[in-house]
């Protein structure tokens, strides 16, 4: 069984992996809900300038200094309230040097994280005793409904995420997990249980 789980992760991360290049290439999904910044110079001139760091900046901040009285807190926390109500808000992931886009080493941890979760679906795929074909695709098809909608929907949820681009991306991890389901139920195959027969003496 062993043997099979390993095959049947390789085997479905591969194919998630495959998935994910037509969903977000050919399908154009990763790039529902993300637009383009207008004059997009004119505002990343004064981003160079003021942040140096990488990092994953959310704004308005505190504004807080270490060391700072109970009254300095309760008056920079209604500071705070009020210039988030007034907005702007939002986040931003910030790099200050520039990379390759979709380097190497990104497709291969993409390609490796696809892998653990094919593992990882066979695994408890293999203790859970389904030996129908179907329930055992359901399985794993609940185990992405799962996964998709813990990030997405609590990204959306507290950060504002845009609703397209949430809903996007839990079609894409359900479809990807579809696709792990039809092929590591065809590897990982539990025999079904054979009824045990108790025979009772005459009294």
């Amino acid at each position: 069984m062993t043997k099979r789980i390993l095959l049947a992760g390789v085997l479905g991360g591969f194919a998630l992996f495959l998935w994910g290049s037509i969903s977000h290439l050919a399908l154009g999904l990763g790039r529902v809900g993300i637009r383009e910044l207008p004059q997009e110079d004119a505002v990343l001139n004064p981003l160079r300038a003021s942040i140096t760091q990488p990092g994953f900046y959310f704004f308005p901040g505190m504004n807080l200094r270490p060391g700072a009285s109970p009254a300095e807190k309760q008056a920079a926390e209604k500071d705070y309230e009020q210039r988030y109500k007034t907005g702007p808000y939002g986040i931003l992931i910030f790099h200050p040097q520039g990379t390759v886009p979709m380097s190497p080493r990104q497709l291969l941890v993409e390609l490796g994280l696809n892998v653990g979760q094919a593992l990882l679906a066979a695994w408890l795929l293999s203790l859970v005793g389904l030996s129908r074909f179907g329930p055992r695709v359901g399985f794993i098809v609940c185990l992405g409904v799962l996964a998709a909608f813990t990030t997405n929907i609590e990204y959306w949820n507290w950060y504002g995420f845009p609703g397209n681009y949430t809903t996007a991306y839990i079609f894409d991890k359900i479809v990807g997990f579809l696709v792990v389901g039809l092929v590591v139920a065809c590897v990982v195959r539990v025999k079904a249980a054979r009824p045990v027969l108790v025979a009772s003496k005459a009294a």
